[in-house]
């Protein structure tokens, strides 16, 4: 088998491995590689690089145009930037070439053409995606606690807490850690903030509790959700809980670490969760919970380390607590939680 067939077979093998909707970072890693590729294999090749500049040009205008989607996630602009890709591969197929053709620029037409494959199909994972989100009559999974929520008793004077967050919460078993108390856990993997603010009267207002410990915000930041949107569901969910005498505890997003990374490439988080964008986040909620005068809860600065990641011995991949982070985790909840509930001092009025 040339080295060619082989180049081709082991691109086809990762591409079968690899989930065909990329993360929002890996998306723009891809197309900027596909932008270096056809730049790279211009210069090998005179004649691409005349014919192919149009197409090379609107490709890069096109992912100027992505990288200021949220996600990468503008069906538009992805569908015209992969047409122009191919185009390009068109163009390298008809035009004629140096002879012999040096075998790095046939290794880069095979690694650009690989590359074209993975970005139609997650093109065509974005599709399918909006597709699904649109036809879903219950995009913010309202049925998964539906039945829980009616069985529920009706909560004793100023007791329940209601835990919201992601797969952080979810995974978090409360009455092991707070035995006998009324906290009630409304945790849901994946989710991001809008899909929390969707449910939040069913999982939250209509639950009767003295307050509301909210978790989220590290799936947004793992889907380029921009940090002003995150900003603005946090504080709607923090507005609506007040609306409602529900004390609202906004809780800080955790640190991650990409210690495990040798383990499982998975593990990696930072690509995904920028340690920058969740400092801005906490700092941010961090003052505006100090401006509307309701609890702050940080996580963050009792489990990072000297070096800004999730201390490892926390999580074992780099982002979901083991036992030994919610054991950090839930001293730091339940003094937050009393803080915030505890009788208003004489003569003040709490919020």
């Amino acid at each position: 088998m040339s080295k060619i067939a082989l180049w081709i077979a082991s691109a086809l093998l990762l591409f079968a491995q690899t989930d065909a909707l990329l993360p929002a970072r890996d998306a723009v890693k891809l197309c900027e590689r596909v932008t270096q590729l056809m730049e790279a294999t211009g210069i090998a090749i005179p004649e691409l690089a005349r014919a192919g500049a149009p197409v090379a040009e609107n490709a890069k205008q096109a992912l100027t145009n992505l990288r200021s989607s949220p996600g990468m996630s503008h069906a538009g602009y992805a569908y015209t930037f992969l047409s122009n890709v191919k185009a390009f591969l068109a163009l390298s197929d008809a035009v004629p070439k140096p002879f012999p053709l040096q075998e790095t620029t046939g290794k880069q037409l095979v690694e650009l053409r690989e590359a074209a494959g993975r970005i139609e199909a997650h093109f065509r994972a974005l599709l399918e995606q909006k597709e699904r989100q649109l036809r879903n009559p219950d995009r913010d999974n309202l049925k998964r606690y539906a039945e829980a929520n009616g069985n529920l008793p009706a909560p004793q004077a100023n007791s329940r807490v209601v835990f919201l967050g992601d797969s952080i919460t979810d995974g978090w078993r409360l009455n092991q850690y707070f035995p006998g108390r009324d906290f009630v856990n409304r945790g849901i993997s994946g989710q991001i903030t809008g899909e929390m603010l969707g449910r939040f009267k069913a999982d939250v207002i209509d639950l009767k509790p003295a307050a509301v410990l909210i978790l989220a915000g590290t799936n947004d930041l793992a889907r380029g959700v921009r940090v002003n949107v995150i900003q603005n569901n946090l504080s709607m969910m923090a507005d609506l809980a007040l609306a409602h005498n529900i004390k609202p505890i906004l809780a800080s997003v955790l640190p991650i670490h990409d210690y495990n990374k040798g383990v499982n490439p998975q593990f990696e988080q930072s690509p995904r969760r920028s340690p920058e964008l969740i400092r801005t986040l906490n700092t941010w909620m961090e003052r505006y919970a100090s401006d509307k005068h309701i609890a702050y809860l940080d996580y963050y600065s009792a489990m990072v380390d000297a070096s800004g990641f999730l201390r490892r011995e926390l999580a074992d991949d780099g982002l979901h607590p083991n036992s030994a982070g919610y054991r950090v985790m839930a001293p730091l909840a339940l003094a937050a939680i009393e803080k915030t509930l505890a009788p208003a001092p004489a003569g003040r009025r709490r919020r």
